[in-house]
């Protein structure tokens, strides 16, 4: 039996992206966590999982108020113009998004009231006022120890965001009362939070005492209003964490997304740590609500060993990235760079090295031989399955564990292991095929040379299949020269061998090498 068959599926997986914030154009820090989800969503949906994948646009708060009058638009306009180049972006890098949601929609602004009510109701939400220091640029407070002077200005330490002194009528969420109910269920939920870095730092804000969190402004009028009071709009993120359950339909219980909660994964940026694993889940425990079942924050990306910064002005266009080296090998690149969970760092050079070496040279190669084997020496049809021998083995042993493999991997998130994983067989497809020699055994054993050619035919199925979800259009292609149908191509199809003799079309090049110099 294959073990393509130990690949779990059938069930319901709600994943999300965060909600990008609308302060600037789209750059390739969101395309990085966009394609690492969209490469999760693609992988469940392939193992036959009923998979709903959500992303979108956070449109509220001070900073999005201040940025649309220094456009010189209303906050409206200002938000719908951006909402569009961030879906834009995210069809045109290929995410596979069942919804889209932007959080000045009505039915969100509806949600987040829902939801308000519901803490109101159970006596989790008192009216006070606020006294301190709020960084307009990261949306939220900070306490006396989380700020230092530099050079005369005052900033978060975490950030580095410039915080200023306010004092306002404030709404709070009782947040002290979850200090130890959130650290119990850390306990009890060990995968909750990840990577091991996440779970350290937030366990240890949590361990040190809550604080009652203001979830309200009365500075500014660009946000959801409170239910009740409407000289109050809501603290964003009490209004942009509401988008997870938005998108499912609350409050609405009989939603038909409404099966999907809880979300099985929200995949954030290591900066929203805080407020997708303490906040979140207090605000939902609180409103008598499941918290997620995994929060996975991805790190940085510098750019060429330097931070992202809008005074550089080095944010790097994904769209223009993806026109210059291809999609596909773009996203592979990101996925395959660094660790996903780690900062990393966006290198030109690296890009073109992974794509000469490891795309044209190691997969492209190996598929072109392959093919080009059987369109010359087979009449270009697949040659028959035969019972395996001993060196047969050698190959199809690994090539029928690697779906369960990856699988393992990008279930954990470990998006460059899962890669690992399939360019060890790509290297030993290639060490396999210099080894046994088809090109010789024409003359010498034609019977053999066909076992050897359906086998690496066999091998290149697989690879090509489990790498959909990370090169889609490249992996299409490759699929279509292997003669395997577009209703084929799901982990499960691997178990059933396509027909003896099918016809495949002459290959053609998968990947165009990049010249280094250029």
């Amino acid at each position: 039996m294959s073990e393509a068959k130990a690949v779990q599926g059938g069930k319901r997986f709600f994943l999300t992206t965060p909600i990008y914030y609308l302060n600037g154009q789209p750059h390739i820090g969101h395309a990085y966590t966009s394609i690492a989800a969209d490469v999760l969503a693609r992988w469940k949906r392939l193992a036959g999982n009923e998979v709903f994948f959500l992303t979108g646009t956070d449109e509220h708060g001070q900073k999005v108020e201040r940025a649309a009058l220094d456009a010189g638009l209303s906050p409206q306009d200002f938000t719908d113009q951006l909402a569009a180049d961030f879906r834009g972006m995210a069809e045109k890098i290929g995410i596979s998004f069942d919804d889209f949601i932007r959080t000045t929609e009505e039915r969100h602004k509806r949600s987040c009231q829902a939801l308000w009510e519901k803490l109101a109701a159970g006596g989790h939400i008192y009216l006070g006022h606020y006294e301190g220091w709020y960084a307009v640029r990261d949306e939220a407070f900070y306490g006396p120890d989380e700020i230092e002077d530099r050079n005369g200005v005052k900033v978060a330490i975490a950030s580095g965001a410039p915080v200023e002194w306010t004092r306002e009528p404030s709404y709070f969420f009782r947040l002290s009362d979850w200090t130890g109910k959130l650290l119990e269920f850390y306990e009890a939920h060990p995968e909750f939070m990840a990577p091991a870095s996440t779970k350290r730092e937030v366990t240890a804000f949590v361990k040190a005492g809550l604080q009652d969190l203001s979830i309200s402004r009365t500075s500014f009028k660009w946000g959801v209003p409170v239910p009740g009071d409407e000289a109050h709009v809501m603290y964003v993120w009490l209004d942009a964490l509401t988008n997870y359950i938005t998108a499912l339909g609350y409050p609405d219980p009989g939603s038909e997304r409404w099966g999907f909660w809880p979300a099985d994964l929200h995949m954030v940026g290591k900066e929203i740590t805080r407020f997708h694993c303490v906040y979140w889940p207090a605000f939902l425990m609180a409103a008598g609500l499941e918290p997620p079942k995994r929060v996975y924050a991805n790190g940085w990306l510098t750019i060429e060993g330097q931070k992202m910064s809008k005074s550089l002005g080095n944010g790097l266009d994904p769209l223009l990235l993806a026109e210059e080296f291809g999609l596909d090998p773009l996203r592979y690149y990101l996925l395959r760079e660094v660790p996903f969970g780690n900062d990393g760092d966006f290198s030109r050079r690296a890009v073109i090295g992974r794509l000469n070496s490891e795309l044209a040279n190691d997969l492209g190669n190996l598929a072109q031989r392959t093919l080009s084997l059987i369109q010359r020496n087979c009449e270009g049809r697949l040659p028959a399955l035969v019972p395996p021998t001993d060196a047969d083995r050698e190959l199809l042993g690994p090539v029928e564990a690697l779906p369960a493999a990856v699988d393992d991997a990008i279930s954990r998130q470990a998006f460059g292991e899962a890669l690992e994983r399939i360019w060890t067989v790509v290297r030993l497809g290639n060490s396999w095929i210099d080894s046994q020699k088809p090109w010789s055994l024409k003359k010498t054993d034609p019977v053999r040379m066909e076992a050897v050619l359906r086998n690496l035919h066999t091998a290149m199925r697989t690879l090509a299949t489990v790498l959909q979800p990370f090169m889609p259009g490249t992996m299409a292609s490759m699929l279509d020269q292997l003669g395997v149908g577009e209703g084929s191509r799901a982990l499960s199809d691997l178990a059933t061998p396509l027909p003896d003799g099918t016809a495949l079309p002459p290959p053609s090049p998968l990947f165009r090498k990049i010249d280094e110099a250029a």
